[in-house]
C-alpha cells in the first residue's frame, strides 16, 4: 500500500522503515504537518500516517477523501485530533496504536516529578555555569507524600503503582472506572474535588473529552492545597494555561512540569531556535524557575518508536488483506467518546 507520512522526523523514517521490511509497504515521507494547506499532497495515496498535531478536521478529511485516501494511521494513541463522524461520513477507517509503551510516559511522568521536586533542573544549568552553591535547591521527599492520579488507564495505572510500591506514596485517584487492582494495593479512589484538596502533588493521565478540557482551570486550582505541584504528559489543553500562571505568581502552586501544551501545535517538534515564538503564554511560562517543559517527548524510547511503527504498519497491512482492522476507532467511540 501507498502511505504517505506526515510530520515525518528522523526517529520516524528511521523506526518506520525498519518494521516496513517485513511489510513491504511503499512509505513517501512528508516532512510538513498534515492540515488544510498540506493535504493535497496526499492525491493518490490510499493512507496517510499521521501524529498528534497533525490536523484531521472536517476540512482536510474532505482532501483526503477526494484524492482517494480511504485509511488514516494514527502513529499514537490519542485522536482528539480527528473529526470521526466525518470520517465515518466520508469512508475513511481511523485506526490507531492503543498502547504502544505505556511504561515509557509512565516512566517520563516520575522522572519529571523527581526533577520538578529535587530542582534537579536547576542544578544542573548551575554547575555548567561552575555555581556549586545548593542555596534554593531544597527539595522533598517523595515518600510518605500524598500523590493523586488523575486517570488510571494503562499510564496512570503504572504511575500509581510506582509511586504506592516504589515511593510509598499515599496515592489517590481519580477515574470514571475505578480498578481493583490498584486498591488492592492502597490506592484510593475519590472525586477531583477531593484530590486536589487532599494531594499535594497531581498527575494527569486522562484523555482529552469535553468533560475533562481544562480540568485544571483556575477553580480548580483555587480549591487546590496550597503549595500544589502539577505534572501534565498527557495533553495539554487539561491545563488552562492563564490560570496555570497565575497560580505560580500567586504562589499557590509550587511547582508545575509539563511535557504538552495547549496550543503546542505550533511549537513542538520543531527547531524555533532561531525564530521569535509569539505565543505569550508559553513565553511566560518559562519564565518561572519552578517550572519544567518538555517538548511532547515522554513517548520516545526505542521500545515505544519500535511498537508505533510496528502496530502502525500492521493495522495498514490488515486494511491493505481487507481483514478487519483491530485497532479501528470505530462508530462507538464516536457515540460514547474516547476510552480510558
Amino acid at each position: 500500500m501507498r502511505i504517505a507520512v506526515f510530520g515525518s522526523k528522523a526517529y520516524d523514517r528511521r523506526f518506520l522503515t525498519a518494521a516496513n521490511q517485513a511489510s513491504c509497504h511503499d512509505l513517501t515521507f512528508v516532512e510538513p504537518r498534515l492540515d488544510d494547506a498540506t493535504a493535497v499532497l496526499a492525491a493518490g495515496f490510499p493512507a496517510v500516517c499521521v501524529f498528534v498535531n497533525d490536523r484531521l478536521d472536517a476540512a482536510v478529511l474532505e482532501v483526503l477523501a477526494a484524492g482517494g485516501t480511504r485509511f488514516v494511521a494514527l502513529r499514537c494513541a490519542g485522536y482528539n485530533n480527528v473529526d470521526l463522524r466525518a470520517a465515518e461520513r466520508l469512508g475513511i477507517a481511523v485506526v490507531r496504536v492503543p498502547a504502544y509503551s505505556p511504561h515509557a510516559v509512565a516512566e517520563f511522568t516520575v522522572g519529571l516529578m523527581l526533577a520538578l521536586d529535587r530542582n534537579i533542573h536547576r542544578a544542573w544549568a548551575r554547575v555548567r555555569e561552575n555555581n556549586f552553591a545548593l542555596d534554593g535547591l531544597i527539595g522533598r521527599n517523595l515518600h510518605g507524600r500524598t500523590v493523586g492520579v488523575i486517570g488510571t488507564g494503562q499510564i496512570g495505572a503504572l504511575v500509581a503503582r510506582s509511586l504506592r510500591l516504589g515511593f510509598g506514596c499515599d496515592v489517590l485517584a481519580s477515574d470514571v472506572a475505578p480498578d481493583p487492582a490498584l486498591e488492592a494495593i492502597g490506592v484510593t479512589y475519590t472525586d477531583p474535588t477531593d484530590l486536589l484538596a487532599r494531594s499535594g502533588l497531581v498527575t494527569l493521565h486522562c484523555p482529552l473529552t469535553p468533560a475533562t478540557r481544562h480540568i485544571i482551570d483556575a477553580a480548580a486550582i483555587a480549591r487546590a492545597r496550597d503549595g500544589l505541584m502539577i505534572v501534565n504528559t498527557s495533553r495539554g489543553a487539561l491545563i488552562d494555561t492563564a490560570a496555570l500562571i497565575e497560580g505560580l505568581k500567586t504562589r499557590k502552586l509550587r511547582g508545575v512540569a509539563l511535557d504538552v501544551y495547549e496550543q503546542e501545535a505550533d511549537l513542538f517538534f520543531e527547531d524555533l531556535s532561531n525564530e521569535i515564538v509569539q505565543d505569550d503564554l508559553f513565553q511566560r511560562l518559562l519564565t518561572f524557575p519552578n517550572v519544567i517543559v518538555t517538548g511532547h517527548q515522554a513517548f520516545l524510547t526505542e521500545e515505544a518508536l519500535t511498537a508505533i511503527a510496528e502496530a502502525t504498519l500492521a493495522s495498514l497491512s490488515d486494511a491493505e488483506a481487507g481483514r478487519a482492522l483491530q485497532h479501528r476507532i470505530g462508530p462507538e467511540v464516536i457515540r460514547s467518546g474516547p476510552p480510558r
